[in-house]
């Protein structure tokens, strides 16, 4: 089982978290040794690269499951909806999807047409939707 708090967890991407970030720190000289908890004080706006993904990168570290990833993004605030966009794929890569919970209820908000682009989109890459 995944250790919650960790960086130990290995998942459907076969890799550990401490490996990724180990990888991440090394290929683009990102800095994820920061927590959330000390970040979310004083996280603002922030439109550049290295001050959204970063943080969008510690969310995804710190959390022991797809919706805890994307929550913990959202939680930072400033350009909340980014965050969230960079940190979800990265969770359900690690994790293996989107929950049922959260995929059901988005496809049922979008108009016919959104549906089916997003449909034939999991269909042609491989992505389960529902």
């Amino acid at each position: 089982m995944a250790e919650r708090r960790g960086l130990t967890t290995r998942k459907a991407s076969g890799e550990t978290k401490s490996r990724i970030k180990g990888s991440l720190e090394h290929m683009f000289g990102y800095n994820l040794s920061e927590r959330l908890d000390d970040i979310r004080p004083t996280y603002q706006f922030d439109e550049s690269c290295q001050g959204t993904v970063s943080a969008a990168l510690i969310a995804f570290l710190e959390s022991h499951d797809y919706e805890d990833a994307v929550r913990k993004a959202i939680s930072l605030g400033g350009d909340a909806d980014t965050l969230a966009c960079i940190t979800g794929p990265i969770a359900e890569a690690h994790y293996g999807s989107v929950p049922s919970h959260i995929i059901g209820p988005t496809l049922d908000a979008l108009d016919d047409r959104l549906r089916t682009v997003v449909v034939r989109f999991g269909e042609r890459y491989g992505i389960r939707a529902v």
